[in-house]
This record gives structure tokens, C-alpha cells and sequence, in this order.
């Protein structure tokens, strides 16, 4: 039972880490970046350079709460209908998602200058470049503007699918699950 819930834990405050912080920095951090003049770039920089380890340990808490998860509640993934369709969906969105960010972090790194810290790329926001930016940038910049609207989608999407598999938990749901495979 205690593994149960740290993994349950671990799984939904990872998620919900990863999540907020990537919508907050989509709606704040990359719009207020663009109020830093000449540092925006910088700006927005600095900023996603110090939620990126804490972004890396949201994700790897949810990761290890998945698997907890799944661990814990083998014996209904096999018997209970309907929930190994949702866990198979919910890890399709999981690599979507661990994916996207991914990518977005080589982005990041590309308009960081390097990775380096001292990037300061000219940009209008933390994702939108200006016409002085060098091509290389602002192409990353650019899909880095879709890619912060995809991640929250995907996490949020995540959100939604671990309270619909939160619903096949409770006791009646498993009792017709069960008597249905």
C-alpha cells in the first residue's frame, strides 16, 4: 500500500511539475522576456535554463511513479477491461510528450548560443525572433513557438487520462471490469 501511494505521488506531482512549469513559461517567462529590450534573448534564457533541472526531475518522478504504478496494478492491467488500452495510450502520450520536450531542450540549447549560458539571441520574446536573428535561431525559435503550446497539450492530455484512470480504480468500476474480460 505505501509503495502504492509514493509511486501515485511520485507519478501526479511529476506530472503536475511538468505541466505548469511548461505552460507558465509558455504564458509569462517567453512574453516578459520580450519586455527586456536588448536581453530578451538572455532573458528568456536564463529563465528556461533554471527550469530545465527541475523539469528533468519532475519528469524523471513521474517516470518512476508510472512505473510504480503499472508495477502496483498489474493484476488489474490484465484483468480489468479497458485498462490496458488506456495504459497503452497514456505511454503513446508519454513518448509524445518526454519527445517534444526533448526536442525542445536540443532547441533551446541551439538559440542559448551553445548551451553556454551567455546566449542572447535577438528576439521580440523567448520564441519569436526579430529580423536581425540569425537564420540558425530563428528557425529553432520558431518551432520552439509551437513546441511550448505542444508540451502543456500533451502533459495536459496526460492529466486528463490519469483521472479517467483514476475513475477505472474505484471498487465498482474494477467489479464490472473484471466480470466483463
Amino acid at each position: 500500500m505505501a509503495r502504492n501511494t509514493l509511486s501515485r505521488a511520485l507519478h501526479d506531482l511529476g506530472l503536475s511539475a511538468w505541466f505548469g512549469g511548461t505552460l507558465a513559461n509558455a504564458v509569462a517567462l517567453n512574453a516578459a522576456a520580450g519586455e527586456a529590450g536588448k536581453d530578451t534573448g538572455k532573458v528568456a534564457n536564463a529563465g528556461w535554463n533554471r527550469w530545465t533541472p527541475v523539469n528533468a526531475v519532475a519528469i524523471g518522478a513521474h517516470l518512476v511513479g508510472s512505473v510504480g504504478q503499472l508495477i502496483g496494478n498489474r493484476g488489474r492491467l490484465a484483468n480489468q477491461e479497458g485498462v490496458a488500452s488506456m495504459s497503452a495510450v497514456k505511454t503513446l502520450v508519454t513518448a509524445a510528450a518526454l519527445g517534444a520536450t526533448a526536442y525542445s531542450r536540443s532547441l533551446g540549447i541551439i538559440v542559448n548560443g551553445g548551451g553556454g549560458g551567455a546566449g542572447n539571441p535577438s528576439a521580440r520574446s523567448g520564441t519569436k525572433p526579430t529580423k536581425r536573428t540569425k537564420a540558425e535561431i530563428a528557425a529553432a525559435q520558431e518551432q520552439l513557438n509551437a513546441l511550448q503550446w505542444i508540451i502543456p497539450a500533451l502533459t495536459g492530455t496526460l492529466v486528463a487520462i490519469s483521472s479517467y484512470a483514476g475513475e477505472q480504480q474505484r471498487a465498482s468500476e474494477v467489479i464490472k471490469g473484471v466480470s466483463r474480460s
